[in-house]
C-alpha cells in the first residue's frame, strides 16, 4: 500500500515539475519562443481558440517571431489579442504575416520577469507539498493495517522523493533566471 502511494506521489510530482517547466516557457526573454504564444486565445468566430490551432510559427532571426495565420481574414483578431496580452510585443502585420520584433529586455523588465518565474516556481513547490501532506494522510491513516516503522520508512521516502522534486524546481528556477539576466 506505501509503495502505491509512492508511486502516486511520484507521479503527481512529476506532472507538478512539468507544469512549472512549461510556465517558465511563457516568460518572455529577450530571444524569439513561440511557446510564449501558447496561452493567447482569439475569439475566432464566437469561439475562444488558441494561437497555435490558428497559425504556424517560425522563428527567423533570434529576436524575430513569424506567426502565419492558416486563414487570412483571422489576421486583425490575432494582432489584436496579441498587442492585448501582457507580452510587450507590438504586431507588424504584411498582410501575409504577422511579425513579432523582441526588444532587448530592459533591467527594470528582467527583475518584474525574475519576480513572475519566483512567484511560478513557489506555487509549484507549495503543490508538490500539498501532494506530500495528502499522501502523508493516507499513509497515517493506514496506523491500525501496518506497523509504525513501515509508515515511519514510508513517509522518510515521501520526504526524500519530495527533497529531489522542490530541488528539481529550485534547478529550473537557477536556469530561467539565468537565461533573463542574460544580456
Amino acid at each position: 500500500m506505501i509503495a502505491e502511494s509512492l508511486a502516486d506521489a511520484r507521479r503527481k510530482m512529476e506532472h507538478a515539475v512539468d507544469h512549472v517547466a512549461s510556465e517558465f516557457t511563457t516568460v518572455r526573454t529577450g530571444r524569439a519562443n513561440p511557446q510564449i504564444l501558447h496561452r493567447i486565445n482569439i475569439d475566432y468566430y464566437g469561439t475562444s481558440t488558441p494561437l497555435q490551432q490558428l497559425a504556424s510559427f517560425s522563428v527567423p532571426e533570434p529576436r524575430l517571431l513569424v506567426v502565419q495565420p492558416y486563414d487570412r481574414g483571422s489576421m486583425g483578431v490575432i494582432e489584436k489579442a496579441i498587442k492585448a496580452s501582457d507580452l510587450g510585443l507590438n504586431p507588424s502585420n504584411d498582410g501575409v504575416v504577422i511579425r513579432l520584433s523582441f526588444p532587448p529586455l530592459t533591467e527594470e523588465r528582467r527583475r518584474e520577469l525574475i519576480k513572475v518565474v519566483r512567484h511560478m516556481a513557489e506555487e509549484g513547490r507549495v503543490a508538490v507539498r500539498n501532494i506530500r501532506r495528502h499522501v502523508k494522510d493516507d499513509m497515517e491513516a493506514l496506523h491500525g493495517e501496518l506497523s509504525d516503522d513501515d509508515i515511519r520508512r514510508g513517509e522518510k521516502d515521501l520526504q526524500d522523493l519530495t527533497d529531489r522534486h522542490i530541488h528539481r524546481i529550485d534547478d529550473l528556477l537557477s536556469n530561467k533566471e539565468s537565461e533573463l539576466l542574460e544580456v
